[in-house]
């Protein structure tokens, strides 16, 4: 049989839009998702105070993500309205870390099979739970593929060898400021060259699922509170640490759904990466 003009086996097209999805995420910085003993902490390199990778979804749950920016934000916009409506029309108990990661899949996968182009995106799911053996870590990638990941993520730039190197170091119950210390002296290197950088509170953006807070357990460290783990001086202008560690707002855009969103302009991405973020 004469194969039409222009054909190309099902197989190529998957893999044409899995590495041009792979491509896109690398080329960002990336996000460092582990668990501490008083909960989840997530470290991410952002020079952007208003565009975050990392943000809270419900009470207990929390979303990190490299990538488009506009790609991840749709979805987790999405799953805030997805938790939202859960816990009103049922119960907020029944808003679960694994149902949204279930829901991020399915979005994912129809996008990467029946649209033009895939999103460029990996993002987590995370959920504190009463004791550390009910935490739960879910990744997902471009393709829809979800993984329950104990202990670490790593997601963006050089993620297999900073994964190779929480592998060795990183050990169960460790304090938030070991932690800490440990993802930023990783991220540190994360970079083609592999060269070793310092990085300061004003090019982090750090947050936590407090095991110990009521309710809402996500909280952002920025400021004074963050350069004090650090072990660094404050910038000029920083907040005083008591109000560095405010809960977080859960922002919410415009009204989109899990299958919106479109390419945001090439250059400079204004989350720190290029052009992903």
């Amino acid at each position: 049989m004469t194969m039409p003009f222009g054909y190309v086996s099902p197989e190529q097209l998957m893999k044409d839009r899995a590495d041009y999805a792979r491509k896109g995420i690398a080329r960002g910085r990336s996000v460092v998702v582990l668990a501490y003993d008083d909960g989840i902490l997530f470290v991410g390199e952002n020079l952007s105070r208003a565009l975050h990778k990392i943000s809270e979804i419900y009470d207990r749950i929390a979303f990190a993500a490299v990538g488009k920016y506009n790609e991840f934000e749709n979805l987790r916009i999405a799953g805030v309205r997805l938790a939202d409506l859960r816990g009103y029309s049922y119960d907020r108990r029944d808003v679960t870390g694994r149902g949204l990661a279930n829901a991020y899949a399915q979005t994912l996968g129809t996008i990467f099979t029946q649209e033009s182009k895939p999103y460029e995106v990996e993002i987590v799911v995370a959920e504190v739970g009463e004791t550390a053996a009910e935490d739960q870590m879910y990744r997902l990638t471009y393709d829809g593929s979800v993984a329950d990941e104990h202990g670490f993520v790593v997601m963006g730039g050089q993620a297999e060898s900073i994964t190779t190197a929480l592998t060795e170091r990183w050990r169960a119950g460790m304090s938030l400021t070991e932690a800490l210390a440990l993802a930023v002296e990783l991220l540190g290197v994360d970079s083609p060259t592999g060269e070793p950088r310092q990085l300061t509170a004003n090019q982090l953006e750090v947050a936590m699922l407090e095991r110990a807070r009521p309710r809402r357990k996500f909280r952002r460290l920025t400021g004074a509170a963050l350069s004090e783990l650090l072990g660094q001086e404050a910038e000029p202008g920083d907040v005083p640490a008591t109000e560095g560690t405010h809960p977080d707002e859960r922002e919410v855009s415009p009204p989109t759904s899990l299958a919106g969103g479109s390419h945001e302009p090439s250059g400079p991405d204004p989350a720190g990466s290029e052009p992903t973020s």
